[in-house]
């Protein structure tokens, strides 16, 4: 599947096709300013509270091309920081995101890794229970499948169903034509006309 094409589109756009289901909350945000639009196949991470081992798992299994998106469940701790961010970079992993919190953004942003997640903090989790990874997970609110598709960008994150996925970029994209096709002056006065039907 041709998965970058699904960066052709901004959140927003999949907006039209999908419901509130699909889109993570406002608290998953891009970690530095002017970040890429991101699309790939998930790659799931369900963390114990407070320990970043199957994370640190996943950048060596996740295939090129895959984002990582992973439950964190803790507040407290980083799960990861600039080194392993760099190494999943490296191999091909194009963004991550993270219901949790990072550290060494700085380097992060330097190394221009994609990262979308709650925020930073600088203490480091710990590593000791070896669980399972590319599981179901619900990370930002909502459920997230390993395959399914992501895009990620400074307006937010949504998750394309992978069982439809080709069909919600057809329509994504039929959309966005007829959009482009009608003026702002005509956009303009058919939003003045359904307004004023609610008040007339």
């Amino acid at each position: 599947m041709d998965y970058e094409k699904y960066a052709e589109f901004s959140p927003c756009d999949y907006a039209g096709p999908l419901k509130r289901e699909s889109f993570m909350d406002a608290g998953i945000k891009e970690l530095w300013p002017r970040i890429p639009r991101i699309s790939g196949p998930a790659f799931t991470v369900e963390m114990v509270g407070g320990e970043n081992l199957s994370l640190h798992r996943a950048i060596y299994e996740a295939p090129e091309g895959s984002i990582i998106v992973a439950q964190s469940n803790t507040m407290d701790y980083a799960v990861i920081g600039g080194n392993v961010a760099l190494i999943a970079k490296k191999r091909g992993i194009r963004g991550f995101i993270i219901d949790g919190l990072v550290r060494d953004i700085g380097e992060i942003r330097e190394n221009k890794v994609p990262i979308f997640a709650r925020g930073v903090i600088p203490m480091p989790g710990g590593k000791k229970n070896a669980v399972p990874v590319n599981i179901p997970i619900i990370a930002g609110g909502i459920s997230v499948n390993p395959g399914d598709i992501i895009v990620a960008d400074e307006e937010g994150v949504v998750v394309i169903p992978k069982d439809n996925a080709e069909e919600i970029y057809y329509q994504t994209k039929t959309n966005v034509e007829k959009e482009k096709a009608t003026s702002f002056e005509q956009w303009a006065a058919n939003h003045k006309e359904k307004i004023d039907s609610f008040y007339s």
